[in-house]
């Protein structure tokens, strides 16, 4: 057990996306449908590799982190919500009648339910593996990096589905929306409290809001998809401070256990 610790402590990210792998993936290959369990996978080995390595307290801090840019707190509503109802409006047939009470109960348990996303995923994939992929990489490859393994561990989810295109084009848009995610991130200081915010809205005003059903919920996905590569882009373009690697002091390190996001100014 000391000898695993040690392993954990030396080789904390590595640690962290094998467990995320092993308590994901493990209920599949005995015929067990783990579907429920999947979204959780990333907080529960998150907060093991914190434990061992002593970061559980800057994971926290990462995770109630709200004092951020207005500008923040308007992108995660406002994308997510311009990427569905644009998408929405160009396919067309949607009804515009919506359950109010309902979204509203759905907005408020993503917020708690460790088996949905926001919760589940956001504090491992954002809080704790991004801060230590920008140690290693450029903003844009540790984004690439996050989002393939992100995609990759997802894969399940499209046998489950009996190879669905729904689970491929959700795949490919899991890879292109980490672009925004880690753009968010940064942007907001390194707070998992605002892309928690984007996961909670991205995930509540979905096709089926609109009634779409069937084929049509493959169609619009499929635009959401185009429409997240466009967003995406525009990040990049237009918002490069962003993307520009943090500069550090030769011979500089970060204080033991913890791992600081660079301020990005606008």
């Amino acid at each position: 057990m000391t000898t695993l610790a040690a392993a954990i402590r030396r080789h904390p990210l590595v640690s962290f996306f094998v467990l995320v792998f092993v308590i994901g993936w493990s209920p599949w290959p005995f015929g067990i449908d783990g579907t429920a369990m999947l979204p959780c996978a990333p907080l529960v080995a998150a907060l093991i590799v914190a434990a061992v390595t002593g970061t559980l307290r800057d994971l926290g801090r990462r995770v109630i982190r709200w004092r951020v840019p207005w500008y923040c707190y308007v992108a995660a509503v406002a994308l997510p919500l311009a990427v569905i109802f644009t998408t929405a409006g160009i396919h067309g047939g949607a009804s515009w009648t919506f359950a109010w009470a309902d979204l509203a109960i759905l907005f408020a348990l993503r917020w708690i339910n460790p088996l949905d996303g926001p919760l589940g995923e956001e504090p491992g994939w954002r809080g704790f593996a991004l801060p230590r992929l920008d140690a290693r990489y450029a903003p844009l490859m540790s984004a690439a990096v996050l989002g393939f393994i992100a995609a990759v561990w997802h894969l399940p989810l499209v046998f489950v589905t009996q190879g669905n295109p729904i689970g491929w084009v959700g795949l490919c848009t899991t890879f292109v929306i980490t672009f925004v995610y880690c753009w968010l991130f940064r942007r907001s200081n390194g707070s998992v409290l605002l892309v928690m915010l984007f996961h909670v809205v991205q995930g509540t005003v979905v096709p089926k809001t609109f009634g779409y059903e069937g084929q049509d919920v493959m169609d619009v996905l499929e635009l959401g998809l185009y429409a997240w590569m466009v967003v995406v882009a525009a990040l990049i373009i237009f918002d490069r401070a962003a993307w520009r690697p943090a500069p550090r002091e030769v011979g500089a390190r970060p204080a033991a256990g913890v791992l600081t996001t660079p301020v990005v100014q606008p």
